[in-house]
């Protein structure tokens, strides 16, 4: 952490009474919500708090010792488990490693999984003192990163865990995570946070707009910022082509969009593939969209003309796709045969 982390202000009241039972905090805790809505954050700025030695109201103070050690990245008494890839991402330091030992030969990708070695690297950290004589601090992100064998490592951790060591471990979702991982943790749910706060904010951050935004992240107020700043509109440009003839009824041209998903990555397109047969699936059922209430009239005409049945059966089959996306095997065949499939089923009952 290259500054003091922290809380977003939709945390600090949750987070100021959390840390105010410290005489019975767990040694670990999994704090897990819907993601974008800033759980890496709160760790974070936890593990600050957890670290500072001048806490106010339970939170950093950002002025103590503790906390210029913090600020300047170098606490000892704190570890951030995390992949390489989020590592770089985040500006942190990666494994020399990750390149060749030839100096010509091409770079190793950057590991997207929690590493074994990440997990034994603890153990001379576990048995020394604490530098400062209060907590020492592991937080790890994202859970779903483990692997296999990284998670049993941290669960034979957790079952005998160090002294005066607290985890915080955040993750989108606990029912992914190893059964036996997850029982070993204290579980602190984050709330999705008010939709009028979570627009202040964006407004707040220069982002126009903020309500389309939001309601395209699905009220997730980090993931509404990083789509506004993407480049792209709140339905994006490709999306609004798929709809307009589907909203008509007329049959939908694929290899343009085809070429304009081609640039981007595949998890990318994939979900808002996902959230729009959300919105025509509620549409379908007479609830009003989620997700693109710009577009409502259009996605209201087109799920009139495709079963339920069809729809549902696509959601079904584009979150398969998501959980290969990262790594599809071939991205085009990918593209074409999701775009072909999404417009078969926006027109099953055209056809039938």
């Amino acid at each position: 952490m290259q500054d003091i982390a922290r809380f977003l202000p939709w945390q600090t009241p949750l987070a100021s009474e959390w840390l105010g039972r410290q005489d019975r905090f767990a040694h670990a805790w999994l704090v897990h919500g819907l993601p974008g809505i800033g759980k890496r954050q709160f760790i974070q700025a936890a593990a600050a708090s957890l670290l500072c030695e001048a806490r106010q109201a339970g939170l950093a103070c950002g002025r103590c010792e503790a906390c210029v050690w913090l600020a300047a990245g170098n606490h000892p008494d704190l570890r951030l488990l995390r992949p390489d890839a989020v590592a770089a991402q985040e500006g942190g330091e990666v494994p020399e490693d990750t390149a060749g030992a030839d100096a010509t030969a091409p770079k190793k990708a950057l590991s997207r999984d929690i590493r074994i070695e990440q997990l034994r690297s603890l153990h001379d950290w576990f048995n020394t003192a604490t530098h400062r004589g209060g907590w020492r601090v592991a937080v790890l992100y994202p859970a779903e990163a483990l692997n296999g064998i990284s998670a049993n490592a941290l669960l034979k951790v957790l079952e005998e865990p160090p002294e005066h060591t607290i985890f915080l471990i955040a993750a989108d979702a606990p029912d992914r995570l190893l059964p036996t991982l997850v029982s070993r943790c204290r579980r602190l749910p984050l709330p999705v946070p008010a939709k009028a706060q979570c627009a202040q904010w964006l407004a707040d951050q220069g982002i126009d707009e903020p309500a389309q935004w939001l309601a395209a992240a699905g009220g997730a107020p980090l993931l509404a910022l990083q789509l506004a700043q993407s480049g792209e509109t709140a339905c994006p440009e490709w999306l609004m082509q798929l709809i307009q003839p589907l909203s008509k009824g007329e049959t939908v041209d694929i290899g343009p969009v085809a070429d304009l998903l081609e640039k981007q990555p595949a998890v990318a397109w994939v979900d808002v593939l996902q959230r729009f047969f959300v919105d025509l699936i509620l549409a379908a059922s007479g609830a009003p969209v989620r997700y693109f209430p710009s577009m409502a009239e259009k996605i209201a005409a087109t799920a009139q003309a495709a079963s339920l049945a069809s729809l549902s059966e696509t959601a079904r089959w584009l979150s398969l796709q998501r959980a290969v996306a990262d790594h599809p095997l071939n991205a085009k065949l990918l593209t074409h045969s999701a775009l072909q499939r999404v417009a078969l089923a926006c027109r099953t009952m055209a056809h039938s």
